[in-house]
């Protein structure tokens, strides 16, 4: 069991978590997520959360900085670049004025940015990361960390959150060969 902001979940128990229900006409969908910036994970989490809500079977490989969204020690800490990312929004919704991204180099600006990023999304009434990964894990999403790259990154098998399976990318390839959709995001 471990806990998603204010939920928790227990792992699930198939014997192998590249079996797709044998017989079954559900629809499969491969995401790979290989970024880790708050802006980054979410075009992921809400792929994963529609399909898991159309009944698809959903699995995400998590490699390099996709990590950050299953590691224990980072995912509720994740933020928003404001360098390098010309089409953000203005900072002020209804101004045209953008933002030089040179802004971006001053100390406080990636916490102002994840600050005004998580503010936005809460107008739209979206849910935050915690929300959007309990609906994943609710609606069966499956989460894969990278072997290979866990290494690469620094990531120890006890940081990757429970319920979280380390695989290889062979094995993964197995699961996108059978997939309906793919995505590397």
């Amino acid at each position: 069991m471990t806990d998603v902001g204010e939920r928790t979940f227990t792992a699930p128990t198939a014997d192998t978590p590249m079996e797709q229900t044998s017989g079954s006409d559900r629809k499969r969908m491969a995401l790979v997520a290989s970024k880790g910036g708050l802006d980054e994970v979410f075009p992921v989490l809400i792929m994963a959360t529609t399909a898991a809500a159309l009944d698809w079977e959903v699995g995400i490989f998590c490699t390099f900085y996709g990590l950050d969204m299953i590691n224990e020690k980072r995912m509720h800490k994740l933020k928003v670049s404001p360098i390098g990312n010309p089409a953000a929004p203005p900072p002020l919704k209804g101004r045209e004025i953008g933002m030089p991204t040179f802004l971006g180099i001053i100390p406080g600006m990636t916490k102002m940015a994840t600050w005004m990023m998580k503010g936005w999304m809460s107008d739209s009434k979206m849910p935050d990361f915690e929300e959007m990964m309990a609906i994943c894990i609710d609606g069966g999403v499956k989460f894969y960390a990278c072997a290979t790259t866990m290494g690469v990154m620094n990531v120890k098998q006890e940081d990757i959150m429970k319920g979280a399976t380390c695989l290889g990318a062979a094995a993964f390839l197995d699961f996108a060969a059978d997939a309906d959709l793919a995505l590397f995001i």
